[in-house]
């Protein structure tokens, strides 16, 4: 019997796979220049990945469709990941020509057709725009952003929120996404979704019906200043940062399938919840030629349900699975870049799968160099409230300390004559916190930069990552756990400068909230009241709250949000700000919760302080109405923006009969009071005449009594 079952999911296995392509997932593309030769020609490697439902394989051509585009050779698809029961799959395809730099190129192709979806979309076009010019900031051809999704994403109707989207570019432009190009006027454009152009993320207007939805975007990327594209022929171009043009175009198409509305929406319980030391969002992983590169996802769900992890790599990458206790489940990736891939920066994204839901969707790059990068020997100590750092020089022989920097790059690294020092605070310099179960893990690292204008190097890279791990039954601090302490940082201009986020009793903000009484309870339209101070040396200073918002998790990132400042402006109609000093902002908000089962407010502030009188700093800049373009910060006239956190807020559950805090008396309205007086009265003049009839009947019956015998 057993036999039979086993033979008969084999067959029906067999023959999913062998039924042809029933519908278009979606496609990203991303290129890369090479060797630049002789004749004055330019290696150009292309790189598409196309999901379909159904078997592997390409279904689109690409085509040159104007200027000099060479001859494009392929590879054949290489399937990178599939669904278990064949129903997806995403492959991989490698292109390349040799081009002459005399002008944009345009690549495309087309097909049809779609997955069945939502609004009907049926064809799809996708255009590449590239040019093999030399561009004067880095002396190489432009390099395309970069990007990539899983191939089926999958979102309860009640659950959909945000998607943050991989934007990457390798030569530091700045990243827009837009629902369409000029030509392609048949594109689909989303009714129900508002696509912030700068950060590349989705946010839902209104509710998406249940089915798959389509999106259709193209990447572009912007230089950040002035620079010319100077072709073979010497003809240049130039880019103006303040009005540019596009300096190169490529397309990312995906589909977001809406589930029915599940239970809640809590990581963790009702979908995917990643672990430590599944990497962030956006991370950057490096790799070496010829070395296997690991990248270990963990992910966990209460009922045990996760089981696989969507995976969007490059085409020889692995993926093995292992299940733990306690509904744990891990994905081990491992990929060998080879000499083709040198100096890419490579896309991976994944996702963890259960059921009836999926985890949240994140992507890093792995920067792909020649050799390994450097990981010297190092002391981590964990204290309380602060994580120190001592690396080795011998162990990073020819390591000039002034090229190394923190995931914040304005936090500052000392030295001696045998070590690399640095410590920082558990929520400042770029630390992160991660919930790994039994432990909360704190994570930061050490990375080398270049000067952005040189044209060569040779400095050997750095990428040294550290973390102190806490117990969570542990006796520990409450400042780290609970209640975030000051935040502290250091700017060459600005000296060291920190930052206090309190929450406060009353309007006067004289009295804070004790930090032992973390989380902070409140009650729905109660009134919070927070402040926000700056703590410096530098008298002439101006405090800039560019913007803040709430989240269900300690997490800024969270795909959940509410906006309260956004760009400088306010957006929620409950707050209120109080006049104060230049280096304070203090403000009230109604207290409120988030749908879906969530019982806890993180608040989460981006923060600038500014020279005071400086006409041209984003302080100076106010409320904009729309995201400002990226600009050089003079740092002689603002510092960088940081992000500040204070939470939880826990909303307490309300029952009808709920006693304040002030001396435990039940506050009611005045109808109410009024209703309860009379019932009151009616109850006294209804046990007045019950008394007087039982008094006047009880002679009658004891008479009656004595008449029985």
């Amino acid at each position: 019997m057993a036999h039979g079952v086993m033979l008969l999911l084999l067959l029906l296995s067999l023959a999913l796979a062998l039924r042809p392509a029933l519908g278009f997932y979606g496609g990203s593309m991303t290129f890369t220049p090479g060797n630049r030769f002789p004749d004055g020609s330019v290696e150009m490697h292309f790189y598409y990945r196309e999901s379909s439902r159904g078997p592997c394989g390409s279904q689109g051509v690409w085509i040159c469709e104007s200027g000099s585009c060479g001859v494009l050779t392929k590879s054949e698809p290489v399937q990178t990941d599939r669904a278990v029961d064949y129903s997806w799959c995403q492959s991989e395809v490698h292109m390349a020509t040799n081009v002459t730099s005399n002008g944009p190129f345009i690549l495309n192709s087309t097909g049809c057709c779609w997955e069945n979806n939502v609004f009907g979309v049926t064809g799809w076009t996708l255009r590449t725009h590239a040019d093999a010019g030399r561009r004067s900031d880095t002396q190489s051809p432009n390099r395309s952003p970069v990007s990539a999704t899983v191939p089926n994403m999958r979102i309860p109707q009640n659950c959909f929120q945000r998607i943050p989207l991989l934007a990457h570019d390798p030569d530091g432009d700045l990243v827009r996404c837009r629902f369409n190009d000029a030509n392609c006027t048949g594109c689909h454009q989303h009714p129900n979704i508002h696509l912030h152009e700068d950060s590349c993320t989705l946010h839902r207007e209104n509710s998406l019906d249940v089915g798959v939805h389509v999106f259709e975007l193209m990447l572009e990327d912007y230089p950040v200043s002035n620079i010319t594209v100077t072709e073979e022929n010497g003809v240049s171009s130039v880019s103006d940062s303040s009005n540019p043009t596009a300096l190169s175009q490529v397309p990312l198409q995906f589909v977001v399938e809406i589930l029915p509305p599940s239970q809640g929406c809590v990581p963790g319980v009702n979908k995917p919840s990643f672990l430590t030391p599944t990497p962030l969002h956006e991370d950057v992983h490096h790799a070496a030629v010829g070395e296997a590169h690991e990248i270990t996802l963990r992910a966990h769900m209460s009922d045990n349900s996760i089981y696989d992890f969507q995976v969007s790599g490059p085409s020889n990458m692995s993926k093995t699975l292992t299940s733990e206790l306690n509904g744990v489940l891990v994905a081990t990736l491992t990929w060998t870049p080879q000499e083709t891939d040198l100096y890419r920066r490579v896309p991976v994204c994944f996702a963890a799968d259960s059921l009836h839901s999926q985890s949240e969707m994140r992507c890093i790059i792995v920067a792909v160099a020649k050799s390994r990068v450097l990981s010297g020997e190092a002391k981590v100590t964990c204290n309380d409230n602060s994580i120190s750092i001592a690396v080795t020089k011998t162990s990073m022989d020819g390591i000039d300390q002034n090229w190394l920097q923190l995931r914040d790059p304005t936090c500052s690294l000392t030295s001696n004559d045998t070590h690399i020092l640095g410590t920082m605070s558990l929520n400042t310099c770029g630390t992160t916190m991660d919930d790994s179960g039994d432990f909360i893990v704190f994570k930061n690292e050490i990375n080398s930069f270049e000067n952005p204008n040189a044209v060569i190097t040779r400095r050997n890279q750095v990428k040294f990552g550290f973390s102190c791990q806490y117990p969570k039954m542990a006796s520990v601090s409450n400042r780290y756990v609970n209640h975030k302490s000051d935040y502290i940082f250091t700017e060459s201009s600005f000296g060291t400068f920190s930052y206090s986020f309190e929450v406060f009793t009353d309007s006067s903000f004289n009295r804070q909230v004790d930090p032992s009484r973390y989380p902070v309870q409140v009650q729905l339209m109660d009134q919070i009241y927070m402040g926000i101070e700056a703590h410096t040396a530098l008298p002439e200073v101006t405090l800039f709250i560019e913007s803040c918002k709430a989240t269900p998790e300690d997490n800024p990132s969270s795909t959940v949000f509410y906006d309260i400042i956004k760009d400088g402006c306010i957006k929620d109609d409950t707050v209120v700000i109080y006049p104060s000093n230049s280096t304070k902002y203090d403000f009230q908000i109604q207290a409120f919760k988030f749908t879906g089962g969530f019982d806890e407010v993180y608040i989460s502030c981006s923060v600038i302080l500014c020279a005071k009188g400086s006409s041209n700093s984003r302080c100076a800049q106010g409320c904009l109405g729309q995201a400002a373009r990226r600009r050089r910060r003079d740092v002689t006239q603002e510092t960088a923006r940081h992000f500040i956190t204070q939470g939880p807020l826990r909303v307490s559950r309300q029952t009808h009969n709920a006693a304040s805090d002030d001396g435990g008396f039940l506050h009611m309205s005045t109808s109410t009071g009024v209703f309860a007086g009379l019932f009151v009265v009616s109850i006294a003049v209804l046990v007045g005449i019950l008394v007087y009839n039982a008094r006047r009947t009880r002679p009658i019956d004891r008479m009656h009594l004595l008449s029985t015998f």
